[in-house]
């Protein structure tokens, strides 16, 4: 909190944001300027700025590109991409836990090939960080990553619980860089489809971009604050679709008594939070994809734990540490999507919505510049 999601490390992570969305932005001009059909995977092009927004700021390194034909970055990008698809997905022992030790569905040598493989990649990278440190060739520490910041906690006698300080650090860094990057990637995505299937809220937040930005130049972090509209779009694409329906899972602490059920202390809880946001006590056609209802009956509920009808972060001391970076980065990536390409599916037919996995399957779209070519040739 102190040392890498603190307001200070986020706004010298700006020019790293900005840098990563404007190169996926040139990349797909690029690939325009080959082909004339702008086509474009959306999940992968979400999930490759999420992605390398967090290797930069985690461990000082970007490594995805949809113009990459790296092997070792291919290797990297395979490993993630599993672990993503590992971590949401159900495995039959976790019904019937007795047949755990048949493995009937693979998921379990899945998970510990992909494990090793992340670890020996992350491994590479805490000892060439040790390495830089010791011939003194690290940077100062507000330019420095934030393995740079945990080894540097190690050297000043900081311990980690009892725990192995490497285990520890490279745990530390996997954590940060899954949950800021998959939760991006799912929102971006559905936030995508719900403006491909309502077109007249799609002309609106472009209009409100074409008036506040203008089209001599892309968005910027410090452009974010004028944009209300868009951020009601984030806002509501997180209430019909929070990245954890669930949210993450919690404990009591104590016995205790909600809505008239006594739950014992230490009792595992989850919260329903799509039933939750999507109650129509609190909300007029619950279901409709309505971000107007943010800037009227909705104006003052916001994101950040303090209004229970929305919580798509959780709330309280347990709530996620890193809300701030999360929104800056969705609402810059999203503005900087709508204001530099008009955007069809393949087909100009809607989006597939039904409920489920939104990386199971692929947002196909076209994208096609809309603003004046020197834009994109000079970021």
């Amino acid at each position: 909190m102190l040392e890498l999601l603190c307001s200070r490390r986020i706004d010298a992570l700006k020019p790293v944001m900005e840098a990563e969305v404007k190169a996926a932005m040139r990349e797909s001009y690029n690939l325009w300027l080959k082909k004339k059909n702008g086509f474009s995977e959306m999940n992968r092009w979400f999930g490759n700025i999420a992605l390398n927004i967090m290797f930069q700021t985690v461990v000082g390194k970007r490594f995805f590109s949809d113009g990459d034909v790296n092997e070792e970055n291919e290797r990297i990008r395979k490993a993630f991409r599993e672990l993503f698809d590992l971590s949401s997905s159900l495995a039959v022992s976790d019904c019937l836990p007795y047949l755990r030790w048949l493995d009937l569905d693979g998921k379990e040598k899945k998970m510990k090939r992909t494990a090793k493989e992340i670890d020996w990649f992350i491994q590479i990278w805490l000892e060439e960080h040790k390495r830089n440190r010791d011939c003194g060739s690290g940077e100062r520490k507000q330019s420095q990553d934030l393995m740079d910041v945990l080894l540097g906690l190690v050297e000043e006698g900081e311990e980690f619980d009892g725990h192995d300080s490497d285990t520890t650090i490279k745990a530390m860094c996997l954590s940060l860089i899954m949950a800021g990057s998959d939760t991006t990637t799912r929102t971006l995505a559905w936030a995508l489809s719900l403006l491909l299937n309502n077109r007249e809220i799609l002309q609106e937040a472009i209009k409100e971009l074409d008036t506040e930005i203008g089209s001599e130049r892309m968005v910027e972090v410090s452009d974010l604050k004028k944009l209300k509209y868009l951020e009601s779009i984030i806002k509501e694409a997180l209430r019909l679709y929070p990245p954890a329906p669930l949210n993450l899972p919690h404990e009591s602490m104590e016995n205790c008594t909600v809505g008239g059920y006594d739950v014992a202390s230490d009792t595992r809880l989850l919260t329903n939070l799509s039933k939750l946001q999507r109650d129509p006590s609190l909300y007029a056609n619950p279901l409709e994809f309505c971000p107007e209802r943010f800037l009227t009956t909705h104006k003052e509920v916001d994101v950040k734990g303090q209004h229970f009808e929305l919580i798509p972060f959780g709330a309280g001391r347990r709530m996620c540490p890193g809300i701030s970076f999360g929104l800056q980065a969705m609402q810059l990536i999203l503005a900087t999507l709508l204001h530099g390409f008009d955007i069809v599916t393949n087909d100009g037919g809607p989006v597939d919505t039904v409920e489920q996995n939104i990386r199971a399957f692929p947002l196909e779209v076209i994208l096609t510049p809309r603003l004046t070519s020197h834009i994109y040739v000079q970021i």
